[in-house]
Parts: structure tokens; C-alpha cells; sequence
């Protein structure tokens, strides 16, 4: 799919009216949606408790794109049938820290913000079916919210990585949809192949200004030929995975989308990242809440 470049636009979160539905989670008690010819194998409605259950796990420290982040576990808080990833502009010391070191996870002394990465590694993975997270993102300068997918062997991007969602303002403001694999051609440098969607913010807040006061729905349907990603309805990208044959596995011959290995599957990772992607902080917008109302994955029904 063609990738876009969208012009800077400004998105600001304000308050909203409690009574529009796009605007609050789900009801505690409402049926979970179904769907013909699927089943309901996972999911979490983030109705119970103050924290995120067993099912979910954290990432912690610096760990990737030499983000501004510290992560940790006192980011994510169950609050009114939402899970909140909540970024705050706090300092952190670094307890790797050695100024000797050229690994950037190392030789920073202390983080300037906090946030959390709540990911299904030890817990659970799938393969094939429908995923929906229903969820409000913040689009402020410096944040870079994720629904992602990361294969649970070999290491990256050996193992796949499928991302449902994220929102870049870096070059402009943008919503992606992608897929990665590892790169076959052995002339070129990169070791990452990317079929990658990336959608300008006009595109969505065209006929809806305030697009970031509501709460939207990220569904991505996956079989053995194909992935397809939409957002609320609208499909983002189509990504045959015929080209992604032999762009995984140990020796460069497995599919890190479409395989048989019944030990092979993806798990789910919830991130809200500061800079880089999502471009200089806005200390001004400190705090910053990403709220997921839910998540669920199906599996087409045998019978």
C-alpha cells in the first residue's frame, strides 16, 4: 500500500460529555460482540481490580528505539473499565547507569519520563483469527501508542512483528498499519522488510475535528494467505504473506505469519512510547493517558 506523508496538524484532547458512548468504555456488563463463523478465544474487558491481572506482564528500563521512557508496572492501572498506560514526566534513576558504555540502555543516567509496555509474552500467544482493541489514544507531541504483535521465537525481526496500530507525528501526524518481516535480500543493508500503511491524521478528522476525544476500534482479521488491519470499519492495509515466505526462523526458511509449527505464535504488546517517532515532548501535556476499553481475539469456529 502507497505510503503518505501528511502535513503537521494540531489535535488537542478536551473534555467530553459522559453521555455520547463513543466517549466512555463499555459497560461492565455488556455482552461481549460475536461473530459468525468465529469463537471468542481470549480476551479482557479490564472490568476488575486496580491493576492489570495475570494475564498481562511489563516491560521494564529503556528498552528499544532509544525511546525517552522508563518503563514499569506503576504506569498501567485499571480505572472505569479501562486499562491506562499513563506517561508521566518524572525522573527516574537509570540502575544499569555506567558512563563507560556505548549501549544507550546504559550510559543515560536517569530517565526524564515514565510510562509501561503491557504485553501476553508469558501468558498468551495466537495464531490466525481476529483481534479487536477498542481503545482512546493520546496524540500530543512526544507520544507514540502502539497495538502491536511480536512472534515468540527467534529474535527480531526474524520472529514477525504486526502492528495493528500506531500513531507517529514525526514527519507529520499519521496512523500505520504494518507488518515486518526479516529482509531475503541479501544486497541490500537493512535486515528488516516492512509492508507498511501510513495514513494522514486529515484523512480520519475530516469530517471529525474532535476524532481523539473518542474511543475507536483497531481489528485485524488473519489467515494463512493474508492480513488485513482496519480502524473503525475501514480497511488500512492488505498484507499477503506470501512475501514474507522464508523471512523467519533461525535459518531464513519459515513464514513468521503463516506456518505450522504448533509452538509458533504471536503475543500482544500495549505501549505508549515518548519521542522519537511521536516527535519532542510537550512537557505541557504531561500526564498522558492511553486507555484501552478492551481486548479480544477469535478463532474461526470448526464447527
Amino acid at each position: 500500500m502507497k505510503k503518505f506523508l501528511a502535513p503537521v496538524l494540531m489535535l488537542f484532547f478536551v473534555g467530553c460529555s459522559q453521555t455520547d458512548p463513543a466517549k466512555v468504555a463499555t459497560p461492565k456488563n455488556a455482552p461481549v460482540t460475536e461473530y459468525d463463523g468465529y469463537k471468542l478465544v481470549w480476551h479482557d474487558e479490564f472490568d476488575k481490580g486496580t491493576k492489570p491481572d495475570e494475564r498481562w506482564n511489563y516491560e521494564h528500563g529503556f528498552v528499544r528505539n532509544q525511546e525517552l521512557q522508563w518503563y514499569q508496572s506503576d504506569n498501567a492501572t485499571i480505572e472505569e473499565g479501562c486499562m491506562v498506560i499513563t506517561a508521566r514526566k518524572e525522573v527516574v534513576p537509570n540502575e544499569r547507569y555506567d558512563s563507560t558504555s556505548t549501549n544507550w540502555r546504559i550510559n543515560r543516567p536517569q530517565a526524564e519520563y515514565t510510562s509501561a509496555c503491557c504485553i501476553t509474552r508469558d501468558s498468551y500467544t495466537f495464531k490466525y483469527g481476529r483481534m479487536e482493541v477498542r481503545a482512546r489514544i493520546p496524540v500530543a507531541q512526544g507520544a507514540w501508542p502502539a497495538i502491536w504483535t511480536l512472534g515468540n521465537k527467534y529474535p527480531w525481526p526474524a520472529n514477525g512483528e504486526l502492528d495493528l496500530m500506531e500513531y507517529y507525528l514525526k514527519p507529520g501526524p499519521s496512523i500505520l498499519a504494518n507488518a515486518c518481516w526479516l529482509n531475503q535480500d541479501t544486497t541490500d543493508v537493512r535486515r528488516d522488510a516492512w509492508d507498511d500503511a501510513v495514513i494522514p491524521m486529515s484523512h480520519f478528522t475530516e469530517d471529525k475535528d474532535l476524532w481523539a476525544q473518542d474511543f475507536h476500534l483497531w481489528r485485524m482479521d488473519w489467515d494463512a494467505d493474508f492480513i488485513r488491519m482496519y480502524l473503525d470499519g475501514e480497511m488500512l492495509n492488505e498484507i499477503n504473506l506470501r512475501d514474507a515466505d522464508g523471512g523467519g526462523g533461525a535459518n531464513h526458511d519459515f513464514n513468521p505469519f503463516s506456518n505450522d509449527d504448533p509452538d509458533f505464535g504471536h503475543y500482544i504488546l500495549l505501549n505508549l512510547a515518548i519521542g522519537q517517532n511521536g516527535g519532542t515532548p510537550d512537557d505541557l501535556q504531561f500526564p498522558m493517558r492511553y486507555e484501552i476499553d478492551y481486548v479480544r481475539v477469535y478463532q474461526q469456529d470448526a464447527n
